[in-house]
Parts: structure tokens; C-alpha cells; sequence
């Protein structure tokens, strides 16, 4: 009886049958026909929808997760977010308590520094106030001198100055220059040209004077007396008021600028001494020579 080969006779055989065995399949290949490519393809098309399904559920999963990440992203977000609002709800707190308790410091110093700005301000605008008075006065005081007319005749600078004052009274009336040698002559014989208080008025030092006199009230460049109606005593201590109240008077003596010199100031002064006023005639003419050529 024939013995079943063993394995190892069965691999040999196999073995060495192999190559014919091959060639006898590559020989018998065929072009396939309908029925297998339709079978084929529906083999293809159970392939591709695993393949797809198998895509699907992983990205389902992908999906999942992410959604899950992105959620738990969120909430620490939120978190974050919350705490960073808090945080700044607390710095502003604490800057609103600080502020309440700096806020009288702070206004108290706010005025201090505008009151300060004040005074600062006040005291420029017066310093400021006072230079441009000081050079006003400056300015003043040298074309004040330089105005002032050369004495002449052995007068003083103010007695000068009063002689011009007395000319220039007569100049805006229009009167001539013996009309001001008889006015500066009678000045020279009533108070040497001063513009004098009385120590009988008490109220003519309030004004500008350089000296006194004490016969009754006369008073002025003239002497002329308040109590006569030459005027007030702040009308007679104006040296200007005090000419022109002279020459008035003296334009109404009929022939007054034909007559003697004393004879025209005694019509007007009505002096006890009417023969004084003649001594001093030359020196008035010296004297408005020099202030009108």
C-alpha cells in the first residue's frame, strides 16, 4: 500500500513543481471579461466606502476633540478675562479712596499755588506801574528843567519861573509886553516874586508855596486877598489865576499902557505905597526881555 508522502516529501515536490506551475498561470492569463471588471468594480466600490467611512469617523473624532479643547480654551479665557476685570475694578477702587483722601491736600494746594500766581502777577503789574511812573516822572522833572528859563537880574530860579508864569498869563490874553513889565514889577514890590501863604489862612499851605506873608489875608503872586473877591484861596495860591486876575483889572485903567508904571499898578493894587512899584521897573524889563526877545 502506498504510504502518504510526509511533509518534507510533499515540500520538495511542491518545490520542485513550483516554476512550471507558475508558467502554466502567467500562460493562462485572459482579458477580463464583463462580468469580472463588474465585479471587480463593485469590490472597488465596497473598498472606497470603507475607506471614506473610516475618514468620517475620524474626523468626527477630530471634531470632538477640538470642540472640546476650544471649549475648555474658552472657559480659562473667560476666567482670565474675569480676574483681569477685577483686578482693574480694584486698582480703580483704590485710586478713587486715594483720591478722597488727598482731595483737600490737593484743593489747598491748587489755591495756594493760585494765590501765589496772584501776588506774583499783582506785584509785576505794580512794579511794572511804578517804572513807567518813575520814568514819566524822570521825563517830566528834565523837560521840566529844561524849560525852566535862565534867571536874569539877580533872581533866583523860582522867583524866574514865576516871572514866566506871569508872562505867559499875559501871553494868552493877548496883552503886550508892557502889560507884563508892569505885572512883574508889581509882583517884585508885593512878594519878591514869590507864590506865598499867609499865616492867616491856614488853608493856603494845601497848595504849592514858597513862604508865607502874614498882612491880613493876602495871599499869592500878587497878595491878593479872599476877602477883597480877587477869588478863592485855592483860585489866588495858582500863580496863572493870579495874573490873569491882575491883568484883567489892569486893561480897564483907562491910558494904562501910556501912564507911568506905578501910577498903573497903584490903579490896580491900591496900595498903601503906590510910589513903591517905580524901583523896580528896570529889573522887569531884564526880566521879560529875556523870556519874550
Amino acid at each position: 500500500m502506498r504510504q502518504s508522502p510526509t511533509h518534507e516529501e510533499f515540500h520538495d515536490k511542491t518545490t520542485a513543481h513550483a516554476p512550471r506551475h507558475r508558467l502554466a498561470t502567467v500562460a493562462n492569463l485572459r482579458w477580463p471579461t464583463l462580468a469580472t471588471l463588474r465585479s471587480a468594480g463593485t469590490s472597488k466600490v465596497v473598498l472606497a466606502t470603507s475607506v471614506l467611512s473610516c475618514l468620517a469617523l475620524a474626523t468626527l473624532a477630530n471634531t470632538h476633540g477640538s470642540t472640546g479643547t476650544r471649549s475648555v480654551d474658552t472657559a480659562a479665557f473667560s476666567a482670565s478675562d474675569r480676574m483681569e476685570r477685577a483686578n482693574r475694578s480694584f486698582d480703580r477702587t483704590a485710586v478713587d479712596a486715594a483720591n478722597q483722601v488727598l482731595a483737600p491736600d490737593v484743593a489747598k494746594a491748587k489755591e495756594e499755588a493760585e494765590r501765589k500766581a496772584a501776588e506774583e502777577l499783582a506785584a509785576k503789574q505794580a512794579a511794572e506801574a511804578k517804572a513807567a511812573a518813575d520814568a514819566k516822572a524822570a521825563a517830566d522833572a528834565e523837560a521840566a528843567r529844561l524849560a525852566q528859563p535862565t534867571p536874569v537880574a539877580g533872581l533866583d530860579q523860582a522867583q524866574m519861573n514865576n516871572a514866566k508864569k506871569i508872562v505867559q498869563a499875559g501871553q494868552e490874553l493877548g496883552l503886550s509886553k508892557r502889560a507884563f513889565v508892569i505885572a512883574v514889577a508889581t509882583s517884585m514890590q508885593e512878594c519878591n516874586l514869590y507864590n506865598l501863604a499867609s499865616t492867616r489862612i491856614p488853608s493856603s499851605y494845601d497848595y504849592p508855596n514858597e513862604g508865607s506873608g502874614s498882612d491880613h489875608d493876602s495871599i499869592g503872586l500878587f497878595q491878593q486877598r479872599p476877602s477883597s473877591g480877587w477869588g478863592s484861596v485855592a483860585e489866588i495860591m495858582d500863580p496863572n489865576y493870579a495874573a490873569k486876575a491882575f491883568y484883567k483889572v489892569l486893561v480897564t485903567v483907562p491910558g494904562w499902557d501910556g501912564m507911568a508904571l506905578t501910577y498903573a499898578a497903584q490903579r490896580v493894587q491900591v496900595s498903601a505905597f503906590p510910589e513903591a512899584y517905580a524901583k523896580h521897573e528896570a529889573r522887569a524889563q531884564a526880566v521879560v526881555d529875556a523870556l519874550v526877545p
